[in-house]
């Protein structure tokens, strides 16, 4: 057996390296995380090969004193903490002293930095963890670090790295998240010296646009939430506008981007009732706490984090969201130049309101007929319309989705508003207002059942007669009377009110197959909203079917008060406006 040793320091900052340094990308990270510590506004980023054969980071921070050069290289050596109650509240972005001396003992590096404290800048090389004595150079205020050959004296952690593109991509990445958490500062990027980015110092609304693109900043909604001691904000993508990967979405916890599985779990509750079929939700939300009340000190890479009080901090990142998303006809506060989606900004222009006088006195879109009311429950209150003037109606008079000019090939519903034309996918749309009414039905116990005038009968298999013997005070709760007529026969005596022009047979059919398949304790906790889901779908008006300007009209109005009414069930959108600039342009009128 052999005898117990201590390890050089070479070795053991190589071993560090392995867990902090994993690519060009994590090197790359710590060294900008550095420079923000240090107080940079400027930071410039020259990569080479993808970051294997150079990165070069120079900032204009406070710099680092030429007899701080060697320590700076040294393993846990930092200026960021100096006590173990400094380590219960961290502010800045590194704290451990690993990254620069892992980052040596694999790479030939020179740092070069100019302290207001020395008279003329100075700088120190490290090849392969062996250091050589600082000496005078030139620069101004800040520092320059720069890494060549990474994992040179690693040839078999070398070897484990992707092609130069994929490298570079990563690099990228971390760059993006840099220039996201902050906007104060101006960042420039080059790669095998072509430009690919430069960002200006700017607010976090336009740095967001600039990063990730304006299609996400018009798709997407603002949050600004805060409790206690806690804060959030950034942008949340509509879930129409989600993505099949989770390529774009960034969390940081006062200014740190993280991946936290408490955090990530909160967001998929918060769009679980909006966001069906695998998509995922694409967001920039920064949350600002009390340093105390979150440990960073997890993991090597810093990219974990802990808190303190992990169920009050879920809760209050999925209410925040969920109250974006559930707020009906949001409105986004930038402006778009192409065709706007449910939360675009409405370009401001005299009001032109016109009633439908062809078919429809306007004063009677507020007395929708009885058969309407029984489709979607209680007559919807209606702005009032002064019959002196029933032609122009005054800007404070007009809802959100204004009022129905028509049906288009019976699905869609064109409307004008104050601003334009709204165009609205009527079965969507009354699914979803019909799905949110099952939904607060069925949670205060409220869903009340309509009896059919004739009873409806059906030939059914053997498990489906059992499910309606084994169930009735389920069936009865969800609004169903069904009975057995035959061991191969059921009838359906009744339907819930809000599903009464639903087809009762099929509708049957499938939400005794959903009882079936997953049974009654399952269905009603884990997979309640999916049933109501398909029971809505049964409810909504079909294509094809032709509503009356009134029945149009009073969609609009259930849609204007209903929660998460900007997407159907499967997360697509339900309306789409067009502003009436963007029509003159279409036109090109004016020019």
């Amino acid at each position: 057996m052999n005898a117990i040793k201590l390890l050089p320091d070479t070795l053991i900052n190589q071993i560090a390296a392995g867990e902090v340094i994993e690519r060009p990308a994590s090197a790359l990270k710590e060294i900008l995380e550095n420079s923000i510590d240090a107080g940079a506004t400027d930071i410039t980023v020259q990569i080479d090969q993808g970051g294997l054969k150079l990165i070069r980071v120079a900032d204009n921070g406070k710099g680092i004193a030429r007899s701080d050069l060697p320590l700076a290289l040294a393993r846990h050596a930092t200026s960021k903490i100096s006590t173990q109650e400094d380590l219960l509240k961290i502010t800045s972005l590194g704290f451990r002293g690993e990254a620069l001396a892992s980052i040596g003992a694999v790479s030939r590096l020179l740092l070069s930095s100019y302290h207001a404290s020395d008279q003329h800048a100075w700088h120190i090389q490290a090849e392969g963890g062996h250091l050589v004595a600082p000496e005078p150079t030139a620069r101004t205020q800040g520092t320059t670090l720069e890494i060549r050959d990474l994992f040179f004296n690693l040839p078999a952690r070398r070897k484990f790295l992707k092609t130069e593109a994929t490298e570079f991509a990563h690099c990228e990445e971390v760059y993006r998240r840099i220039a996201l958490s902050h906007a104060d500062i101006a960042l420039s990027l080059q790669h095998n010296g072509k430009t690919r980015s430069h960002l200006h110092i700017t607010d976090v609304n336009k740095r967001i646009a600039a990063v990730l693109g304006e299609e996400f900043s018009h798709t997407s909604a603002f949050v600004s939430e805060s409790a206690a001691d806690i804060r959030l904000q950034g942008r949340v993508a509509l879930p129409a506008y989600s993505r099949a990967t989770r390529d774009m979405q960034y969390f940081f916890v006062n200014g740190r981007y993280v991946r936290d599985k408490l955090v990530a779990h909160a967001l998929r509750e918060a769009y679980r009732d909006v966001l069906h079929l695998e998509r995922h939700p694409a967001f920039v939300l920064y949350l600002e706490i009390n340093p105390e009340n979150v440990d960073v000190n997890v993991h090597p890479t810093k990219t974990e984090v802990r808190f303190r009080d992990a169920r009050a901090i879920h809760q209050f990142i999925f209410h925040s969201i969920n109250k974006v998303l559930a707020t009906p006809s949001r409105q986004a506060d930038t402006p778009t130049s192409t065709i706007t989606p449910p939360a675009a900004h409405a370009v401001k222009r005299a009001p032109r309101i016109y009633s439908q006088q062809t078919n429809l006195p306007l004063d009677s879109v507020t007395q929708p007929p009885a058969f309407y009311q029984t489709l979607f429950g209680d007559k919807p209150s209606l702005p009032e319309v002064q019959p002196s003037n029933p032609i122009a109606v005054s800007a404070p008079h007009i809802p959100p989705l204004g009022f129905a000019l028509g049906l288009l090939h019976g699905i869609y519903i064109l409307a004008q508003n104050e601003h334009g034309l709204i165009v609205v996918d009527m079965h969507a749309a009354h699914e979803r207002v019909v799905y949110e009414k099952l939904k607060t039905a069925l949670d205060q116990q409220t869903l009340s059942m309509q009896p059919l005038l004739i009873p409806e009968s059906f030939q059914a298999d053997p498990l489906d007669v059992a499910t309606v013997e084994e169930h009735p005070a389920l069936l009865n709760q969800l609004g169903f009377e069904i009975a057995v007529l035959s061991p191969t026969s059921l009838v359906v005596r009744a339907l819930p009110t809000v599903l009464q022009q639903a087809n009762a047979i099929q509708l049957a059919r499938d939400v005794l197959a959903e009882i079936r398949e997953f049974g009654a304790s399952q269905l009603l906790a884990n997979k309640r909203n999916e049933l109501l889901a398909t029971m809505a779908c049964h409810g909504a008006v079909r294509a094809n079917r032709q509503l009356t300007n009134m029945e149009m009209n009073a969609l609009l109005r259930e849609m204007e008060t209903t929660e998460r009414s900007d997407q159907c069930n499967h997360g697509r959108p339900t309306w789409f406006s067009f502003s009436l600039v963007e029509l003159d342009k279409l036109f090109m009128r004016g020019k």
